[in-house]
């Protein structure tokens, strides 16, 4: 018992600080109806920016802004490549994902920046407030979170949030009456990218090291997140709900793997165990659908 409550506050905190990958992933995923594979890449390009702008001596919370810009930017390139030249979004997303591989690696420099002894967003809070580092990571993902969910809430809420979404419901409904679909697909991409390497940043940040490896896996973990919010709170229907269940699903989400590992579960077998929680969540709800459907 002793050992499950370090693992489950540090799962805990894993997933409310990976939920903000989550909710980028929605967007696309859900609102826009696209897979985007991009998430990979800027999940790292987010990290890569952020260790270097903190082992440069930048000041933390200015390395989470840049790290969420090199996102953007990721994004915007996966949606020129889907809007203007017209490649399928998974191949853009694709295309998109390879290259960061490359300019992660020309970003840092070598393969992993330690962040030991600079500065973070989660030292600094602990210094301020006296509280311990692992409480002020969790503090810092809650209010960022939180911050996301109430920012994009009212995005989605105004004409051309609610452009975007009518485009993932009903392109053509959108283009007939004057609003140019790409740019909706464009402005959703590119938000969703940035969040994406918001989330790698904070995680740099706590983890104390950026790695050209951290977004592997990412996209799994954030269709896993959506699907495992949506079986747990399918009778919540207000889009905030929505929001809120995503990350509340990344957090159960890494306390599956954490109480997987507790039990003695190989660390390399975790992809395998990822596939399954993902096919788990996806055929739990087709099945329920059927079960009722004969009844």
């Amino acid at each position: 018992m002793e050992s499950l409550l370090p693992a489950f506050e540090g799962a805990v905190t894993q997933g409310v600080l990976w939920g903000i990958m989550v909710l980028g992933v929605y967007i696309t995923y859900r609102i826009l109806d696209i897979a985007d594979l991009t998430v990979d890449g800027s999940f790292a390009l987010g990290g890569s920016v952020c260790a270097v702008c903190v082992a440069n001596g930048m000041n933390p919370f200015l390395a989470l802004l840049l790290a969420m810009f090199a996102g953007v930017l990721a994004g915007f390139v996966t949606g020129f490549l889907h809007t203007v030249f017209e490649i399928p979004a998974i191949l853009a997303g694709i295309l998109t994902q390879i290259a960061l591989w490359s300019i992660n690696l020309h970003v840092m420099g070598k393969s992993n920046i330690p962040l030991l002894r600079m500065p973070t967003v989660n030292s600094q809070l602990s210094e301020a407030t006296g509280m311990s580092l692992s409480a002020a990571c969790l503090v810092i993902g809650i209010i960022f979170a939180a911050v996301v969910i109430i920012a994009l809430y009212w995005f989605f809420g105004t004409e051309v949030g609610a452009t975007i979404r009518a485009t993932g419901n009903n392109e053509y409904m959108v283009r007939a009456l004057g609003s140019s679909t790409k740019v909706m697909k464009l402005i959703g991409l590119m938000i969703s990218n940035g969040l994406v390497g918001l989330s790698g940043a904070l995680v740099c940040q706590q983890q104390r090291v950026g790695d050209i490896g951290m977004g592997t896996g990412a996209i799994v973990i954030g269709l896993a997140a959506i699907v495992i919010g949506e079986v747990l709170f399918r009778r919540m229907v207000s889009f905030w709900a929505r929001l809120t269940a995503a990350v509340i699903g990344s957090v159960v989400y890494f306390i599956i793997r954490a109480i997987v590992l507790q039990l003695g579960m190989d660390p390399n077998d975790m992809k395998l165990i990822s596939a399954i929680i993902v096919a788990l969540a996806l055929a739990v709800p087709f099945c329920m659908a059927k079960f009722k459907a004969r009844r």
